[in-house]
């Protein structure tokens, strides 16, 4: 199984602009991520993806492969399948441009799932979350999974909604890492965004929606997205620790 991860990244971003490049510990953001993800067994290549000369510039100076993209993409997903309609890859990995502290344990728990099960399309990853005020985050999208490990539901609202104070529950936070099979990717970009997707601004909600499974194994490896500049801040004293 030939697996190939892709770093979609661009430049626009409405709070941090340019974040990708933005310097953490003395490298761009692009950079610890590629690095992360060459890390990650099991991967044949690590491509980033943009339509942007400034970020193909820096990744090409530290030595990373990148792939030029059109610049109207709606999606990180429509810029993944631009790339991998062209690739000799079974499996595509995506992992997020702003993800400086994913987990090389992470990714490669991801990619397992479609190793074992020739039939399933797609998965992504999972993390416990305990604190409240993150669970209430809009920001913290959250998962629902059924006894088998697959999402019944992906919300930026908590769920599930703890009706007994003394009931048992367990809330999930989503992290943004996929997997696809190549040539379920090129077939899910194609597909008509639906409700729940927009209502949610989720764009993984139009998998479920279409009728596709989603396999949401858990890692006990925490990852920082930088959203905001109190993410960055957080990364860089992560790193710096």
């Amino acid at each position: 199984m030939k697996v190939v991860a892709i770093i979609p990244a661009r430049f626009g971003a409405t709070r941090l602009p340019g974040k990708v490049l933005i310097d953490i510990a003395g490298k761009p953001m692009i950079q610890h991520v590629y690095e992360r993800t060459t890390s990650a067994h099991g991967i044949d290549a690590v491509l980033v993806a943009t339509d942007d000369e400034r970020i193909a510039d820096t990744v090409r100076r530290f030595g990373g492969e990148v792939r030029m993209t059109r610049s109207d993409h709606q999606t990180g997903t429509d810029r993944l399948a631009e790339v991998a309609e062209h690739l000799d890859a079974d499996v595509i990995v995506n992992v997020q441009g702003d993800e400086p502290l994913i987990a090389a344990q992470s990714i490669e728990l991801a990619i397992a799932p479609l190793r074992h099960d020739p039939a399933l399309v797609m998965s992504t990853l999972r993390e416990r979350l305990h604190d409240r005020e993150a669970i209430a985050d809009p920001n913290n999208v959250k998962v629902v999974v059924d006894r088998e490990g697959y999402a019944l539901y992906f919300s930026r609202h908590p769920i599930p909604y703890q009706r007994d104070r003394d009931a048992q529950v367990t809330w999930w936070r989503h992290i943004g890492l996929y997997v696809y099979r190549r040539d379920f990717l090129l077939t899910y970009a194609r597909l008509a965004p639906t409700p729940l997707q927009l209502s949610e601004g989720l764009e993984q909600l139009r998998a479920l929606e279409h009728g596709y499974r989603i396999f949401v194994p858990e890692t006990p490896h925490p990852a920082l997205g930088v959203d905001t500049p109190a993410d960055l801040e957080r990364v860089r004293q992560l790193l710096a620790e």
